[in-house]
C-alpha cells in the first residue's frame, strides 16, 4: 500500500487544508505528478488561492432525494493514476448510492491502487473519542473514522492554532460568513471547547509518535477484554477500552454471554461496532455470566476486564451479588475496570 499523510486539527479553520495544499504545491514544484482529488473551499479565499496551478479531478454528480450532490470521483482518480492525490475531509460520509459509505474507504482504494494520499481531519472525528467529545462539547459527532485507520497512516501532522487565535479568525470572517461565525462562537467554538479539543489532538499526536518507538523487551504484555450487553452504554464501553488498548499497545477482545436468545439479538449491534474497530469478538452461552467471563478471560490470558455497571439486585434479594461484584471476586488475578456512564 502507498503512503497516507493526515493533517490533523481540532476544529475548522486551524489551517489543515491550507498546510496540505502548501505541501501539494511544493511537491508539484519538485516535479511530482500530483492532483486534487477533492477540495472543499468553504469560501476561504487564501486557501482557494493555494489550488492555482494544480490539476483538479472533476467531481462526480449523484442524485439523491431529488437533489444533485457532488462527491469525489475515485474511479476517475484511479484512471488518471497520479503519484499523489490531495483529498480533503477524510471523515466525510458519502451520499447514499455511492460505491463506498465513507471517504476514508475511498482513500484506501486509492492507496491500494498505488497512489499516495494527503488528507485532512479533525480529532473529534476519531471514533474512540466520540463520547469524550460529546461530554465536553455537548455535540455528538456523527461522522467518525475508526482508530485503526488513523493508526495505519504513515504520518500524522498536527496543525495547531491557539483557541484565541482561531476565534479571532472567526471574528474576522476568515473561517465562516459573519452570521454563521457568530453562532459558532456562541456554541461549539467557545474557548473552553476549543481548548479541550486542542488538548485531545495534542495527546493523540503524541501517542502516534510514541507508537512508532520500539517497545521495551521486558514490557508486560497486556490484553483487554470488554464485556458487552445489549444496553446502549456498551458503545461507550467499547470506545473506552479500545482507547486504553491502543495506548498500551495491547490486544483487545470483546465478549457477550448470551444467557437467553433475546440478549444476543440486543447485543449484536455492539458486537458489529466492536468488529468495525477491529476488536476480536466472541459470544458465549451460559446462565452463569460471571463464571463464563472469568473462565474465558483466563483462557485468553486477559490482564484487564472492562465492564459497565450492573443493574441493582431485585428488592427481594437485597444482599445478592451483582454480576460485576461476582466478576471482581472471581477475577482477583486481573484488573477489573468499571466504566462510569457519562451523562450531560
Amino acid at each position: 500500500m502507498s503512503c497516507l499523510k493526515i493533517y490533523l486539527g481540532y476544529a475548522a479553520g486551524v489551517g489543515k487544508t491550507y498546510r496540505m495544499l502548501e505541501e501539494a504545491r511544493a511537491l508539484r514544484d519538485r516535479g511530482v505528478d500530483i492532483v486534487i482529488g477533492y477540495f472543499e473551499p468553504h469560501g476561504r479565499k487564501e486557501t482557494i488561492a493555494k489550488t492555482e496551478g494544480l490539476e483538479v479531478i472533476p467531481r462526480r454528480l449523484l442524485a439523491y432525494g431529488g437533489t444533485q450532490f457532488e462527491e469525489m470521483d475515485t474511479e476517475a482518480i484511479l484512471r488518471r493514476k497520479p503519484a499523489v492525490a490531495v483529498v480533503d475531509e477524510f471523515a466525510h460520509t458519502n451520499i447514499p448510492g455511492s460505491e463506498r459509505t465513507k471517504r476514508w474507504q475511498d482513500v484506501r482504494v486509492l492507496l491500494e491502487g498505488g497512489i499516495d494520499v494527503l488528507t485532512t481531519m479533525n480529532v473529534q472525528h476519531l471514533e474512540s473519542l466520540n463520547d469524550q467529545v460529546w461530554h465536553v462539547t455537548g455535540v455528538r459527532v456523527r461522522e467518525t473514522v475508526p482508530d485503526w485507520v488513523i493508526d495505519e497512516a504513515d504520518e500524522v501532522v498536527f496543525v495547531d492554532l491557539t483557541p484565541r487565535a482561531l476565534r479571532n479568525r472567526l471574528e474576522r470572517g476568515v473561517v465562516y460568513p459573519a452570521d454563521k461565525a457568530r453562532r459558532a462562537m456562541e456554541n461549539f467554538f467557545t474557548e473552553g471547547n476549543l481548548g479541550a479539543l486542542r488538548e485531545m489532538a495534542m495527546r493523540h499526536t503524541a501517542h502516534e509518535v510514541e507508537e512508532k518507538l520500539t517497545v521495551p523487551a521486558n514490557r508486560r504484555e497486556e490484553r483487554l477484554l470488554v464485556c458487552l450487553t445489549g444496553r446502549p452504554t456498551s458503545a461507550n464501553l467499547i470506545r473506552r477500552a479500545k482507547r486504553v488498548a491502543d495506548y498500551l499497545q495491547a490486544g483487545c477482545l470483546a465478549v457477550h454471554v448470551a444467557a437467553d436468545p433475546g440478549s444476543r439479538e440486543a447485543a449484536e449491534r455492539h458486537l458489529t461496532f466492536a468488529r468495525n474497530l477491529r476488536i476480536e469478538t466472541h459470544v458465549l452461552e451460559g446462565t452463569d455470566i460471571a463464571f463464563a467471563v472469568t473462565e474465558f478471560a483466563r483462557a485468553k490470558a486477559v490482564t484487564q476486564i472492562f465492564m459497565g455497571r450492573s443493574a441493582p439486585p431485585p428488592w427481594w434479594k437485597p444482599f445478592a451479588e451483582t454480576v460485576v461484584q461476582q466478576i471482581v471476586r472471581q477475577a482477583q488475578d486481573m484488573q477489573v475496570t468499571i466504566v462510569a456512564e457519562r451523562r450531560r
